[in-house]
């Protein structure tokens, strides 16, 4: 019986220093993780991998798991399991949603398979046409298709929560693939603004389209970028050695392009001129405002509604961590930065900010810098605040003819962005 005891007492100790020193060695892999896109691999004390995601930033994704406070978040359900963490860093979120696909695909987590829904798992797709098309499907419509393989001739994904518009917005750009009926012998809008090639009126053969489209579009799809940008660079300088120059010039942008793809949160940005407003339909709008009590108690507030009014679940409250003495403009770049480092959250349609000239440039400023084109309302209180003057930064004019249509709502997220904040902000003096 002792000696039985004394055993048992051994596994506990030998158990506990297992824990101990897989604690020490995340702790350690935590401060190495860099503050860029990617993708992240957690693995079970088995060596098994059990969970791919992406990132923004790695940084601050892959530590939110283990601060201890528990959200609503499936992943934080296994975080226990994990006893090892690797990282692919990526030049971007597009490439790190790719990297995420190939990986899950290949590996099939136990996690990511069990979390699965079909719904927001979706693939990118290659026709076998004369000249392929390029378009996406959710994996429920894929099951549903006999002859996915005679149709397709490449399927990439799956992409989990993939916004397809956007990121076949940015691939089209990139890559300069054909969206009309190719041989109708009238230029399409693309072709006219010089980002088609001329599928559609048959200045490019099929032969060279797959060789300057789609061949590009398989290797980046499949990874393999660097492969080829060397490609295009060869490719590049052969066409100068042959004087033309108009090729030349659109393989360099081609890799710039490459070089510099748009990041955060293009994909998840929702682009205007793919929703249509003709019944005035109410679209997805984040409003913020900043609350202080003098240079004390700084805090900034974010509401949300849709298409239903009110999402109170999407609510989120910051603690203003960089700012000193009293500045709301400060406030508010310091808000809107930190909520553009969260990729996972739904971008919005409207931004909508409870202040007047200098807080709209701010939100912009900040929108810009991280290469999003979205609106910006400001609402300006008047000096009885029973008057409110609206600051409207787009360019789009089907924007402005909506958000001037819809002052009443904007006043009252902006209303419930200010409410939101006062709330926190007294909460906080409560506590002390």
């Amino acid at each position: 019986m002792e000696r039985a005891q004394c055993l048992h007492g051994r596994r506990v100790e030998i158990k506990s220093n297992f824990g101990k020193m897989i604690m020490e060695k995340i702790i350690s892999q935590l401060k190495k993780l860099p503050d860029t896109p990617g993708v992240y691999l957690f693995f079970d004390a088995q060596k098994n991998l059990i969970y791919v995601g992406k990132a923004t930033s790695l940084h601050d994704r892959v530590r939110s798991y283990f601060r201890g406070a528990r959200t609503s978040r499936p992943i934080e359900q296994m975080i226990h399991l994990v006893a090892d963490i690797k990282h692919k860093p990526t030049d971007s979120v597009l490439e790190a949603m790719i990297l995420e696909g190939r990986l899950i695909k290949k590996s099939r987590p136990k996690y990511n398979i069990d979390w699965r829904d079909d719904k927001s798992w979706n693939y990118i797709v290659i026709t076998k046409e004369k000249y392929p098309h390029i378009s996406t499907f959710r994996e429920h419509e894929l099951k549903q298709l006999s002859d996915v393989d005679k149709k397709f001739q490449y399927v990439f994904g799956p992409y989990p929560g993939l916004n397809t518009a956007a990121t076949l917005k940015i691939l089209r750009k990139i890559f300069r693939f054909s969206t009309c009926k190719a041989g109708q012998n009238r230029p399409c809008l693309y072709r006219q603004m010089g980002e088609c090639l001329g599928a559609c009126t048959g200045e490019i053969s099929a032969k060279d389209y797959r060789q300057k489209v789609i061949k590009p579009l398989v290797l980046f799809l499949s990874g393999k970028k660097k492969s080829l940008l060397r490609g295009l660079g060869v490719a590049m300088v052969q066409a100068s050695k042959l004087k033309n120059y108009e090729e030349a010039s659109r393989l360099r942008d081609q890799i710039k392009s490459l070089q510099r793809i748009q990041d955060i949160a293009m994909l998840n940005a929702s682009m205007v001129s793919e929703k249509n407003y003709a019944n005035e339909s109410v679209v997805r709008i984040e409003g913020y405002d900043i609350s202080n009590l003098g240079t004390q108690d700084k805090v900034g507030s974010m509401v949300v509604f849709d298409e239903s009014g009110p999402v109170k679940s999407h609510y989120r409250k910051f603690n203003i961590k960089t700012v000193s003495g009293q500045s709301d403009v400060d406030c508010l770049a310091e808000v809107l930065a930190r909520r553009l480092r969260h990729s996972e959250w739904p971008m919005p349609d409207v931004f909508l900010i409870d202040g007047g000239l200098p807080q709209a440039h701010t939100a912009m400023k900040i929108l810009h810098a991280h290469q999003i084109d979205l609106p910006v309302v400001g609402i300006a209180k008047g000096p009885t605040r029973r008057q409110n003057t609206f600051i409207v930064q787009t360019k789009n004019i089907t924007w402005k003819n909506w958000i001037y249509g819809h002052q009443k709502l904007l006043i009252q997220v902006r209303d419930e962005a200010h409410r939101f904040a006062i709330a926190f902000n007294r909460s906080k003096r409560k506590l002390f």
